[in-house]
């Protein structure tokens, strides 16, 4: 008579197989190639430029005071050099959490994180047509700085291993961001791409050092960023449907110009003007900016994520408030 134990092994084992043929999970493990973008190595291939690998390593490479495990590949294109780093994901998971959020936050605020991270990551792999590396390292698509992990991060991703969230069994665009200032943006308002689960909704991120803030931006720094000369005023011409602005007139010496706040902050630096969600007014010669939030304010808000941990939400439901409709799945190679 077969045990109870040799019964369970043996019921496991014909669950694994049929997962295994349905795609559902890999015998391998999944691995990640990462364009390194740092203060040295700061260009993007172009998309038909050809490239020369010129070398690759195994093992822990320092760089620019980081380090990088698995392995590196150094290629050569007619616009310099570039880095690429292929490692297994599941580490390149651990070290995205640990660069993206704080190492002492709530458990299920980290293991949220992992989750979306991994959905962002494998989502971009499937989206993109460069043979040579899957993603960027920086906040193009998700804050990678090398290995960089603490046992908390890893026990996060450890116990979430695999876990992806779908939609209509399809990986999504797991978008995320900093502080949401009060509610969530609509991924059309600012990608121009409509999702059912990235539509605004509303929550508290409080306890983010970003909740409320000032910026205090000179004539001059704005007509070097916009490339203009005799700004004369800035005003608000539109707004979304969250209320953050959408674009602002600026009239100059040549006439007006409007423009996107989107392209605003990119022109003035993502930290420089943190969101759009802003109100703007002009004070003896100097542009003052009050606003909310930091980031584009699409899909999970880090911020409110860990305020829902704290009130003793699973990662479970903090996923599906932020993303509603989608569903957990297990990842495997397909």
């Amino acid at each position: 008579m077969i045990d109870i134990v040799t019964w369970r092994r043996a019921l496991l084992l014909c669950v694994f197989f049929i997962m295994l043929q349905c795609g559902w999970v890999s015998a391998e493990p999944a691995s990640i190639k990462v364009l390194i973008l740092d203060d040295v190595f700061q260009g993007i291939p172009k998309k038909n430029e050809p490239l020369e690998r010129i070398g690759k390593l195994r093992g822990d490479l320092l760089v620019n005071g980081s380090h990088y495990v698995g392995n590196i590949e150094v290629w050569k294109g007619g616009s310099g050099m570039y880095l690429i780093n292929e490692l297994p994901l599941e580490e390149y998971i651990k070290n995205v959490v640990s660069a993206e959020i704080g190492t002492n936050w709530d458990m299920e605020a980290l293991k949220a994180q992992a989750i979306i991270s991994r959905t962002y990551a494998l989502y971009q792999k499937g989206l993109n047509s460069n043979i040579n590396y899957d993603l960027t390292s920086s906040v193009l698509h998700q804050v990678y700085k090398g290995a960089n992990v603490d046992a908390r991060i890893s026990y996060a991703v450890m116990n979430t291993e695999g876990e992806v969230l779908t939609y209509d069994d399809k990986l999504i665009e797991a978008l995320y961001h900093s502080t949401c200032g009060g509610m969530t943006e609509d991924s059309e308002e600012v990608f121009g791409k409509s999702y059912p689960y990235l539509k605004p909704v509303s929550t508290s991120c409080d306890i983010s050092p970003y909740s409320i803030w000032e910026r205090k931006i000179p004539v001059e720094e704005l007509e070097k960023a916009l490339n203009l000369k005799g700004i004369k005023g800035v005003s608000i011409k539109s707004r979304t449907s969250t209320n953050r602005a959408n674009a602002v007139e600026i009239s100059h010496n040549a006439g007006t110009l409007d423009i996107k706040c989107t392209d605003l902050r990119k022109l003035l630096g993502w930290s420089r003007l943190p969101s759009t969600n802003f109100e703007v007014t002009l004070e003896n010669g100097v542009y003052l900016f009050e606003g909310r939030g930091y980031g584009h304010g699409v899909g999970l808000c880090q911020w409110s994520a860990l305020q829902l941990a704290r009130e003793g939400k699973s990662y479970r439901e903090i996923l599906s408030f932020f993303y509603p409709g989608t569903k957990l799945r297990i990842y495997g190679n397909r």
